[in-house]
Parts: C-alpha cells; sequence; structure tokens
C-alpha cells in the first residue's frame, strides 16, 4: 500500500515499512495533493488539513491523525466520500497534565502562593480535564467543572455553568475540543462576555486549541488586570502569534504542551492500531520500547520541586519570546520531554523514595 505520513510522527515510517508498505514522509505543511493521489492512506498532525482540496480524485481511503484534536479533518467530506478516519484520543493526556502542573507549579513559586486552598476551574471534561481535576483535588485545591455535552450525556451531578466558572475560580484552565459552531461551540468560549463576569482570576490556562480563548479579548484583560497572568500554549493564527500578548503572559509555549515521548509514542500505536484494524492487519504492531531517560532518578524535597526538576515550561517560554518568529522551528524541532512515570522518584519530605 502506498502510504503519506508527516515526517515528524516517530516511529511510524519504520513500523510502516517493517508492515510491508511504502512509505513518503513530509513535513506536514508541505503534503499536498499530487503527494496523495496515489496514495491508500495518509498519517497527519494538525497541521495538515484533510479535507476535498487535498483529498479530491485521491485513492485515500484511511486517515489517522496522531493527535487528540481533529477540527483538522473534514468528517463530512470523510464520510460522504468513503474515508475511513481516526484519530488518538487520549495519547498525550499524561503530558498536558505534565504541562499544568509544572506551569500552576512554576507560578506558585514565583508568585510566592501555594495552590492549596485556591479554586480551579476545568472547562471541558475529557481524559486531559479528568486528569488536572484529579490531581488538583490531591493538591488541595477546590475543583469546579465545566462541560455541557458530558452534562447532557451523564446528568448535571458535578457540574457547573461556565458563569459560576467566572464568578468563584481562581485559576481557570481550558480543555474543550474546538467547534466553531452549534449548540456546543467552543470558539472563542473564552471572549467579551466571559472575560466581563470574571471576578477573581489570577491566572487563566489554555492548552486545549488557540481560537477557544479570543486572544484580542485575553489581552484586553490582562492590560486592564481583570486576568492576573495567563499561560497559553496554544493561540489564534499560530504560528503567526500576537507577539504583543506574548510579552504580556506569564507563560507561553508553541504548541507543545503535549509534547512528550511517551505521548508521541501513544499517538503513533493508537493510530497504528486503527490502521490495522482497517487493513485486516493480524501481527504485532513493529513499535520499539522506549529507553528509560538518561538520569532516571529525581530527588528533590516536595513534589512540586521534582516536576519542576523533571521539566521547567520556563525554558520553552524564554525560547519562544527571544523568537516568536521561529513558533514552527521550535514546534518541530522540540526535544521531547519525557514524563514523570519515567522517572523514579526521591520526594524527601513525604518520604516516597
Amino acid at each position: 500500500m502506498n502510504i503519506v505520513i508527516d515526517e515528524k510522527i516517530p516511529f511510524l515510517k519504520q513500523a510502516l515499512e517493517k508492515m510491508g508498505h511504502n512509505v513518503l514522509a513530509k513535513p506536514g505543511v508541505e503534503i499536498c495533493a499530487a503527494d496523495v493521489k496515489e496514495a491508500q492512506a495518509l498519517f497527519v498532525r494538525t497541521r495538515t488539513k484533510c479535507g476535498a482540496s487535498l483529498l479530491h480524485g485521491s485513492k485515500v481511503r484511511f486517515v489517522g491523525t496522531a493527535t487528540i484534536g481533529y477540527d483538522h479533518i473534514d468528517s463530512g467530506y470523510c464520510a460522504a466520500n468513503g474515508i475511513v478516519w481516526a484519530n488518538a484520543a487520549g495519547c498525550n493526556s499524561g503530558a498536558v497534565l505534565q504541562y499544568i502542573q509544572s506551569v500552576l507549579y512554576a507560578w506558585s513559586k514565583i508568585k510566592n502562593r501555594s495552590l492549596e486552598g485556591l479554586v480551579l476551574g476545568v472547562v471541558g471534561v475529557g481524559e486531559i480535564g479528568s486528569k488536572v481535576a484529579a490531581w488538583a483535588h490531591e493538591a488541595g485545591m477546590r475543583v469546579l467543572l465545566n462541560d455541557p455535552p458530558r452534562e447532557r450525556r451523564d446528568g448535571p451531578d458535578g457540574f457547573v455553568p461556565l458563569s459560576r466558572i467566572a464568578e468563584e475560580c481562581d485559576i481557570v484552565t481550558f480543555h474543550p475540543t474546538l467547534n466553531p459552531c452549534g449548540e456546543f461551540k467552543t470558539y472563542h468560549l473564552a471572549g467579551p462576555v466571559f472575560f466581563s463576569s470574571l471576578r477573581r482570576c489570577l491566572l487563566l490556562v489554555n492548552a486545549s486549541r488557540g481560537p477557544v480563548v479570543d486572544n484580542a479579548a485575553l489581552k484586553a484583560a490582562i492590560e486592564s488586570g481583570v486576568v492576573g497572568d495567563a499561560v497559553l500554549d496554544v493561540w489564534e493564527g499560530e504560528p503567526d502569534i500576537d507577539v504583543s500578548l506574548l510579552n504580556k503572559v506569564f507563560v507561553g509555549t508553541p504548541h507543545i504542551a503535549g509534547y512528550s515521548l511517551e505521548g508521541k509514542m501513544n499517538a503513533t500505536r493508537l493510530v497504528l492500531e486503527a490502521f490495522a484494524s482497517f487493513t485486516g492487519f493480524q501481527g504485532e504492531l513493529p513499535l520499539p520500547e522506549l529507553a528509560p531517560p538518561a538520569q532516571e532518578s529525581v530527588v528533590a524535597s516536595s513534589l512540586s520541586a521534582a516536576l519542576l526538576d523533571i521539566y521547567d515550561p520556563l525554558k520553552d517560554c524564554r525560547a519562544l519570546k527571544e523568537n516568536p518568529a521561529a513558533f514552527e522551528e521550535l514546534r518541530n524541532n522540540y526535544a521531547l520531554r519525557r514524563e514523570p512515570v519515567s522517572y523514579k522518584l526521591c520526594v524527601k519530605n513525604v518520604g516516597k523514595c
């Protein structure tokens, strides 16, 4: 089978070739209609828009995206043209949790303000949001959850409206999928109405999709003091981001919250499993085992210190603020970090080694 892939999906080219396929690997932004015309399958990330302009007239019958989000895939076009598609749901939830933990602990350290006792609002309670909420409970925070689609499906218990998040939460973190329209629209979910209703937002975090937060409205809210600090990993218009907003946020990073080696391996495995099911492949997927990190043990005085020792988001922030034009380069050449689960942690003050 002829297959076109984004060259930045780790381990995929080797695995597909071992499964007997012919593979063309290219940068995701460069994959074009001529490349996929004779291909039967396509593996992408968010930078490759999979709709009529790319797929019309091609032989593609399977599209796999090694990402949780799938707003770059025209699902209607795929359904109408007999194209099966699959995403890697939950693949990088551990990596995004690590990012949220690290930026909140970094904020807590620099601001000299304990997270314990603060109220955290989690907007979008899928696999990532659920993990963030569970960790926040353990960290001593009070947690409010907002997720209208889940509330519709599971019932109202445990969920609150966005207006209550705005009124009560010290920290708000966004994790919904991007829905441009419809009943559960999330495009500019945090827009002028949301910001005008905020009461005491010390920190706002967006690690979902850029347009979930209206960047112009956020900038105005920071300038007016309605939002004390902000963390943005995703941006409207990226990679051409608002540099003036970048210079105002506490942490700004180039869409790398989910970029751990474990998360990337999970994504590759999940889309390969979907592809194997599509093709009827029965063998074991030829993926390597991940080696342990070079420095496997981390000794620290607290869990927060240990997690910041493993990953300091301020380094990624400095790199982007020093060269905003390198957004895409920083993202594409990111040195994949390792998640805490890969380390042996020794936290002295709680006796866990």
